[in-house]
């Protein structure tokens, strides 16, 4: 059976031209106005003596117990200083990404009336890949050491993280961060854990404006032309190993989480990118909507395989 998928997925051009266009239309809500508060500059230009102003501004961002002697320190230490200095160039201009994060929050609050628009705050925090936005309702959390541009030289992370440490990504990951309190947790199958990873993205269909299929899920360009071009060949594996029902965790590394590629345990892996699973429980999503009436909100609430059964999911060949 394994070689049989070996031909069939060969037998694909994975460099393909395919559009990468939403197949959603979001929607253009009202315009906001969103405060953002910067941190990292109020911190890095501050000097030792103003640290009492700095910690009763901020109190959030200074835990107590913590030395004055740490946030000087780091205040004044050479290589965060470097590290602001480069934050400054990308990021000291944020009009942009405002704009983005604008519209998102326009968006979300069409959709879910009762959240609040919160103050969005940039910071430089410790390079940590999983918190690079955080929404905390009151607030919202930029940590911009990690939107620098994926090759930049302070990066020592696989490529299939840094790929995603680009400015155009802030909007993208904080309508991530938000929609994790919006959609019931994982389930324990494989097809639980692809329609969960599929309503968050099309979380960020409905959600933001102008923003590629490939910088919603985090793909290049020719990441998500091999996922279109493969579709009907990886459902096909996924059906005939009997995956979509099975609770071994180790699917999840191997279609779910992040990764170089996927492991179909196949010779063409190398060529697949991570997430698969994602990626094809995006398309059952968008598969239910299309076929269904269903308000946006009230998918979100729907369990995993009520989903997947009234989808009417079924990818063809190649198909535009």
């Amino acid at each position: 059976m394994r070689s049989k998928f070996i031909l069939f997925f060969a037998f694909v051009v994975a460099t393909a031209c395919k559009k990468e266009t939403a197949e959603v239309e979001a929607v253009e809500a009202p315009p906001i106005t969103v405060q953002v508060e910067r941190f990292e500059q109020a911190f890095f230009e501050s000097s030792r003596n103003e640290l009492p102003e700095l910690k009763q501004k901020f109190p959030e961002f200074f835990p107590k117990g913590v030395p004055d002697e740490v946030w000087i320190e780091k205040m004044e230490h050479p290589q965060w200083r470097e590290l602001y200095a480069e934050v400054q160039k990308q990021h000291g201009d944020f009009s942009k990404s405002k704009a983005e994060l604008e519209k998102l929050f326009a968006n979300i609050r069409h959709f879910f009336p009762d959240t609040r628009i919160p103050k969005v705050v940039t910071l430089i925090g410790d390079m940590d890949y999983t918190a690079k936005t955080i929404y905390a309702d009151s607030l919202a959390l930029v940590a911009l050491e990690l939107y620098l541009g994926k090759n930049h030289r302070f990066y020592t992370d696989p490529k299939y993280l840094t790929v995603n440490y680009e400015p155009r990504q802030i909007a993208p990951d904080m309508a991530e961060s938000f929609m994790f309190g919006k959609i019931p947790p994982l389930g324990e199958d494989l097809i639980s854990k692809m329609v969960y990873w599929g309503k968050m993205l099309y979380a960020k269909d409905v959600l933001l404006n102008g923003f590629t299929d490939a910088e919603k899920i985090g793909y290049t360009p020719e990441q998500l032309a091999w996922s279109k071009e493969n579709e009907a060949y990886i459902w096909r594996y996924f059906v005939d190993e009997q995956l979509l029902y099975s609770t071994d965790p180790k699917l999840e590394n191997r279609f779910i989480n992040p990764g170089p590629f996927s492991k179909f345990y196949l010779e063409i892996d190398n060529e697949s990118p991570g997430r698969i699973g994602q990626y094809m429980g995006w398309q059952i999503v968008r598969s239910y909507m299309e076929n269904n009436e269903t308000r946006f909100q009230d998918m979100l609430k729907l369990d995993a395989r009520t989903l997947f059964e009234k989808s009417k999911y079924k990818p063809s060949k190649n198909a535009e």
